[in-house]
């Protein structure tokens, strides 16, 4: 196997765990917010407007952790400096 090769099928592995682990971890996150949001709805349905917001906000920090990771992962398929 010649060094591009073995860097492309490095760089393609990678990619697809830095997918994986980035993909489970926001499902992960976003369905702790979601019970833990639900759970406060259910015990101060008075403050569901604040705690609405505050759980968009919460989503939508942990869904760039999973969007910085395609974003990582494109680098590496589309936009490798050394092949």
């Amino acid at each position: 196997m010649s060094e591009h090769t073995i860097l492309a099928l490095g760089s393609i592995i990678t990619a697809g765990l830095t997918m994986a682990i980035g993909a489970v971890g926001a499902a992960v996150g976003e369905s702790r917010i979601g019970s833990a949001g639900l759970d406060a709805l259910a015990r101060q349905p008075d403050e569901s407007g604040s705690i609405t917001r505050s759980q968009f906000v919460a989503l939508a920090m942990v869904e760039s952790t999973a969007i910085f990771c395609l974003v990582i992962a494109l680098v590496l398929l589309f936009a490798n400096p050394f092949m």
